[in-house]
């Protein structure tokens, strides 16, 4: 293969987009596999493993309470605590209902809050550059879940990770850090308890591998596929088909043209569940300090037009 061709290789365009993979980060071979990428991935090929047994221990009892506890765990743990609580700060809730919220999120097995949150505003801080955890510059599958495994990348990104200290500084998400996988290991085995092996494969199983890849599709189609409203300077899209899966979290472009809002289907017909929730929780006055963009902000976001990112 002549230079040229190699070159162009490494510049591909992702299927069905204008984005191209301008970065070179190899998924599998060629790098070095650290124990925790290891964990990292058996621990999810066993939540696949374990999810294909749906069709052989379906019952309609097994289905609602994985749809029970993938909105507990995924909206109000994930969506609303993890992302637009204790990242970004766009809203405040009593702590008795953070911690509540946040072990919630604990249950969608996406690692502690700590870790979580640190990685997201890093990915703000660079998001689609060279240091972002998961832009897909470097790949689709890298983008979707290939970064999860790859420890030594986030090393030589963050050697420091000092973006989280106002977590830190709080006793409950430095004990929860410490002992996060025996929180996991606790409720598996409460669910096995609670309704045998059924309930271990749709709650454990099937409602943990959806809405992981429902989360990862964020990282990943929401950088590749969708319509842009705002010049973000970005590859950030909105994306309906990701917004209906995640709470809303698939109005993308939205999010980051407005990072501190607690809504994020800013149009009356971009469905944003977590918003819904938020707002139900501020007019009974739990959540206080609701962020939204003002008119003024709004108008400070020009159309796509001249961004960087085509």
């Amino acid at each position: 293969m002549s230079s040229n061709d190699a070159k162009e290789s490494e510049h591909q365009r992702i299927f069905f987009s204008n984005v191209m993979v301008t970065r070179k980060r190899s998924l599998l071979w060629g790098r070095k596999w650290r124990s925790l990428d290891i964990r990292m991935v058996s621990g999810i090929l066993f939540l696949h493993v374990l999810a294909l047994f749906a069709p052989s221990t379906f019952s309609w009892d097994a289905f609602w309470k994985a749809l029970l506890f993938y909105f507990l765990s995924g909206m109000l743990g994930i969506t609303m605590c993890y992302h637009r609580l204790l990242a970004h700060h766009s809203l405040k809730l009593p702590k008795w209902l953070e911690y509540a919220c946040a072990y919630l999120g604990v249950q969608a097995i996406q690692r502690d809050p700590i870790y979580w949150v640190s990685i997201h505003r890093y990915h703000h801080q660079y998001v689609d550059l060279e240091k972002d955890p998961h832009t897909p510059t470097y790949g689709f599958w890298f983008s979707h879940m290939g970064w999860l495994f790859d420890s030594s990348y986030i090393m030589e990104k963050y050697q420091e990770r000092k973006n989280v200290e106002d977590l830190k500084s709080q006793a409950f998400y430095t004990f929860i850090k410490r002992s996060y996988m025996w929180h996991i290991f606790g409720f598996a085995a409460l669910v096995y308890a609670w309704g045998g092996f059924p309930y271990l494969v749709w709650i454990m199983g099937v409602r943990t591998t959806w809405f992981h890849h429902a989360t990862f599709l964020v990282n990943s189609a929401c950088h590749i596929w969708g319509k842009r409203a705002w010049n973000t300077g970005d590859l950030s899209r909105n994306n309906w088909w990701v917004a209906m899966a995640t709470f809303g979290e698939g109005w993308h472009n939205n999010h980051h043209a407005f990072e501190y809002s607690a809504r994020h289907g800013l149009e009356w017909w971009q469905i944003d569940v977590t918003w819904y929730m938020i707002w139900l929780l501020k007019s009974v006055g739990l959540a206080t300090n609701v962020k939204l963009p003002t008119q003024a902000h709004k108008l400070k976001k020009l159309h796509d037009s001249d961004c960087k990112f085509k």
